[in-house]
């Protein structure tokens, strides 16, 4: 399973993007300067301004947690319908006439 970049080459690719536009590289050159494409250095910028607050979305954290309630939710729904239906098996060995 692929863990994902490097923590350290991500924030200096997100790092050497300044914010204000006039100070700006070509988001092409970085991508070079980092041997990755424009699109991942672009999905990159936007993960780091989500996570800075400066756009709308889920944080890495939030999405974890999302994932791990997700995953509580299916695991409990799977237990509720085994004992629902043991229960049923159950009740059908007290019915009169077996």
């Amino acid at each position: 399973m692929f863990a994902g970049p490097d923590p350290t080459r991500r924030s200096s690719a997100t790092a050497s993007w300044p914010r204000p536009a006039a100070a700006r590289r070509p988001i092409k050159q970085v991508a070079k300067d980092f041997g990755i494409s424009e699109s991942c250095l672009r999905n990159w910028l936007h993960a780091a301004d989500v996570e800075d607050g400066a756009r709308p979305g889920a944080t890495a954290s939030e999405s974890a947690q999302l994932r791990e309630a997700r995953r509580r939710i299916r695991l409990l729904e799977q237990e509720n319908e085994v004992l629902r239906r043991a229960a049923a098996y159950l009740s059908q060995a007290h019915l009169p006439g077996k």
